[in-house]
């Protein structure tokens, strides 16, 4: 026990790498040492191990931005925001009207027109051996801008339908005569509204919503609105169908059918076609009004239109000429 037990003296020259298993290690060639690796070597002969270096990366660190910023307050930014948005809308409107302006001048020189020519007139579309030619001219492509040229085109569809209306009327009405001859002075009257309405509501409503649109006329307007707003009071009153008067409304369609079932259904169909001509021309008279708002027409603008046509007439300036040198030279 004491070989076990026993401790190397202090004055002994111990080298603890004489240590028979450092030894042992150091012998061994399959293991790599400090003395055998060179990293930069790559002839040696000994097996070595891979050396796998980890490299810690830092987050870059967020710094606090040295300019303060100004958010503004709410109601001025949406302040700014209104007044661009309508600038730009402004805008957009100018661009459009400029457009349509250029467009106009191309189809008047591919028709061959000068900026002042006279264009001529193609309304009604009339054969060449008619001795009466057109009396107007109209062109909704090219007279009226593409924001207006729907509802134009709509009023003239109307227009087309009262027509018919009044010509169907006529036809229920001499079907009523047929069957009671006592019916002679509504078929007078139907044949009467038929000649009477159609020209003059064409004239009277229909071009000078033509032309408000075409020249943006506060005067043609207001001509229109009063001209229009009458034409929709006469067509309550053929809807409903007052006796003797030649229009085949609700009244009259109801007491045909006592004498003449059939007649009586043809009389209904056209007091459903007066309605419905009731029915859109409110609507249209609402729809033009709410597009003249869009406008600049104005009563002011109107009256001075008014002013300025009566003036430029020449039968007025020499009726006015006329009166004036009466006025100056007098009695004698």
């Amino acid at each position: 026990m004491s070989k076990y037990t026993s401790f190397p003296e202090p004055s002994e020259d111990h080298n603890p790498f004489q240590d028979p298993a450092v030894t042992q290690h150091s012998s061994n060639t399959g293991y790599a040492t400090l003395d055998l690796y060179n990293p930069f070597d790559n002839k040696t002969g000994v097996r070595t191990r891979s050396l796998v270096i980890f490299k810690t990366v830092t987050p870059p660190s967020r710094t606090t931005p040295t300019e303060a910023r100004n958010y503004g307050s709410y109601t001025s930014q949406a302040a700014v925001n209104a007044t661009t948005a309508e600038l730009l809308r402004k805008q957009e409107e100018l661009e459009k009207k400029a457009r349509e302006l250029e467009k106009r001048e191309r189809e008047l020189e591919s028709h061959g027109l000068g900026p002042g020519a006279s264009r001529q007139n193609n309304w009604p579309p009339l054969p060449a051996f008619c001795p009466v030619g057109p009396c107007f001219y109209q062109d909704i492509s090219l007279d009226i801008s593409q924001s207006f040229q729907r509802t134009v085109t709509i009023m003239y569809y109307f227009w087309m339908f009262c027509a018919a209306t009044l010509l169907f009327n006529l036809v229920s009405s001499l079907a009523m005569f047929i069957v009671d001859p006592q019916g002679g002075v509504g078929l007078g009257l139907a044949i009467l509204w038929a000649l009477l309405f159609t020209p003059c509501s064409f004239v009277c409503w229909y071009r000078p919503v033509y032309k408000a649109f075409r020249t943006d006329s506060s005067f043609n307007f207001f001509a229109f609105f009063f001209v229009f707003f009458a034409q929709v009071v006469v067509f309550v009153i053929m809807t409903i169908g007052i006796p003797g008067w030649g229009f085949s409304g609700w009244i009259v369609s109801l007491a045909a059918l006592k004498t003449s079932v059939p007649v009586g259904v043809i009389m209904m169909i056209n007091a459903i076609f007066f309605t419905a001509q009731t029915a859109l021309g409110v609507i249209m008279l609402k729809k033009v009004h709410s597009m003249y708002r869009q406008t600049d027409a104005s009563f002011q603008k109107a009256q001075a239109e008014f002013a300025t046509g009566v003036m430029a007439n020449q039968v007025v300036r020499n009726a006015a000429t006329n009166a004036a040198q009466g006025a100056f030279v007098g009695p004698r």
